[in-house]
């Protein structure tokens, strides 16, 4: 008898359940498929970190006595997708039987249920155990609310796990210290670069190939240096313990000009690749607290990102159906402005934010939500392709941490099943929140005139256009009133701008 085992390129993980019960002589099949590179065009250093990381995983796996069958993306017998390579190697090795890990997308999931038929053999599709809330408790916690709030099921899950905890109570008294971590960076701070890691072979020869086959996908592959192997994500883990997460908290929000990453771990595509694992991660920067080497305002907001964020949005996912990514509450229609591929732009947070996209398949959460998500609804984009988009650019952007956090939180598409409000900002909280506005073309104080900041008007129009969606909205009544407050005919000069701005994105 032998048992068949396809692992995923975001299950790299040596205690995956299907590898715990795999018997000795399984046969694990690993593959990398053209479908997976190109559902939508991803950037190119997401598909090199997926491959080099599937590749140096299976190296792993076979140092470890493991029978590995790997199928590499320039295979000429390659069919390009799941259920074909699994079809093959079910023949190719006479499997008797097929075990697998459910898969993190709807999309793969159902591909995984057709394996039986196509192949003629059992299969069993088991939980993926390495998430801190199961699918069937988050199932349990969200049945019957109307709004699923994450503070509510943060803090069960701190409750769950004990992390910061004190008994039943939070460390220091209070379970959220978001207040604390939204101060400006003073001028001239400098932030400590992250650890990356120079391309080994292994990487180099997944960094041609790619080159060969995508490089007409948006991003650079120049400059690769992320962690491609559990060895390289425990250094990038320790680092960020070490040098970062005592500033993280201080300025999470915060955004400079020429500054990618700040204090910010970009741990998370180690995290969602399965190199690395929630609660050890979480762990981690308990423990730097208790050692006195990170306040504690950093250390929760950071295990707060995993415990809270993570987990609530992986539930929201399986919870809210695969009809989710197809949501568009606000009917917005307008197709994803060509400044998002990198079109010139003048205002300088978009292009910066665009920029770093294109550079390094990262952006932090900040640029991703209140710049990049706030144009795209303030404009009335379809958040189908902003969602597109988001899946394509990001290292770290799998579907089911990537549709939840775009679609509901950033486009306000589902209705409020996520978010309380529309994360709608203008000029503002640019300024307030970056060094952007100074140097930038357009003057961030003004809501109209040919210098006028574009994130203002816009702001006004969006408010304007959905009044009857949104006016009963609770925590939109102070801006519904400014808005009321404006003079009519201040009102149509403001409308008028923004409809001038948004005739140029045609």
């Amino acid at each position: 008898m032998t048992t068949l085992i396809p692992i995923l390129g975001d299950q790299l993980s040596h205690s995956l359940a299907s590898l715990r019960v795999a018997p000795e002589n399984a046969i694990i099949l690993m593959m990398e498929v053209a479908t997976e590179a190109t559902y939508v065009p991803h950037h190119p250093q997401k598909i090199a970190l997926f491959f080099s990381a599937m590749r140096h995983f299976a190296e792993e796996l076979r140092a470890a006595g493991r029978r590995v069958d790997y199928i590499a993306i320039d295979d000429p017998e390659n069919t390009g997708d799941f259920s074909g390579e699994v079809t093959r190697a079910a023949a190719r090795h006479r499997a008797t039987n097929i075990i697998t890990v459910a898969a993190g997308e709807w999309r793969v999931q159902t591909s995984q249920q057709t394996w039986a038929d196509a192949t003629q053999i059992p299969v069993q599709i088991l939980d993926d155990d390495r998430f801190l809330c199961s699918i069937n408790q988050f199932m349990a916690w969200a049945k019957g609310r109307k709004r699923m709030i994450m503070e509510d099921f943060y803090r069960i899950m701190r409750r769950q796990t004990g992390l910061l905890m004190d008994g039943d109570q939070p460390l220091g008294g209070q379970w959220n210290y978001d207040q604390e971590n939204r101060k400006s960076v003073p001028k001239g701070h400098k932030f400590r670069p992250p650890l990356r890691f120079a391309p080994d072979a292994i990487t180099a020869e997944v960094i041609e190939t790619v080159a060969a086959r995508f490089g007409n996908h948006f991003g650079s592959l120049d400059g690769f240096g992320w962690a491609v192997t559990r060895e390289q994500a425990l250094a990038a883990l320790d680092d960020f313990i070490t040098h970062r997460l005592a500033g993280f908290g201080d300025y999470q929000d915060a955004m400079v000009t020429g500054e990618d990453v700040l204090n910010h771990s970009l741990l998370s595509p180690a995290l969602n690749t399965g190199l690395l694992l929630p609660l050890e991660v979480c762990q981690a920067a308990e423990a730097a607290y208790h050692a006195g080497t990170a306040p504690l305002n950093a250390v929760e907001g950071f295990i707060r990102q995993i415990l809270g964020w993570r987990e609530y949005v992986r539930g929201l996912y399986w919870f809210a159906g695969p009809d989710y990514m197809a949501r568009n509450h606000l009917g917005a229609t307008r197709p994803l402005p060509a400044l998002y591929w990198g079109a010139p732009t003048d205002m300088l947070c978009l292009s910066q934010a665009v920029d770093a996209t294109r550079r390094n398949a990262m952006a932090h959460h900040i640029q991703r939500l209140m710049i990049l998500g706030n144009f795209a609804m303030l404009v009335g984009t379809d958040p189908h392709e902003v969602s597109r988009w988001y899946l394509a650019a990001y290292a770290d952007a799998i579907e089911w941490v990537e549709a939840p956090n775009v679609i509901g939180m950033s486009q306000f598409a589902d209705g409020g099943l996520m978010a309380t409000k529309p994360y709608a900002a203008g000029g503002a909280y640019v300024n307030r929140m970056s060094d952007h506005c100074k140097p930038c073309k357009y003057d961030v104080k003004q809501r109209t005139g040919p210098n006028a900041c574009p994130f203002n008007s816009l702001y006004w129009d969006f408010l304007a256009r959905h009044e009857d969606t949104l006016k009963n909205n609770q925590r939109l009544w102070r801006m519904y009133d400014g808005w009321r407050r404006f003079a009519p005919d201040e009102q149509t000069r403001i409308r008028e701008q923004a409809a001038t701005f948004l005739a140029t994105l045609a």
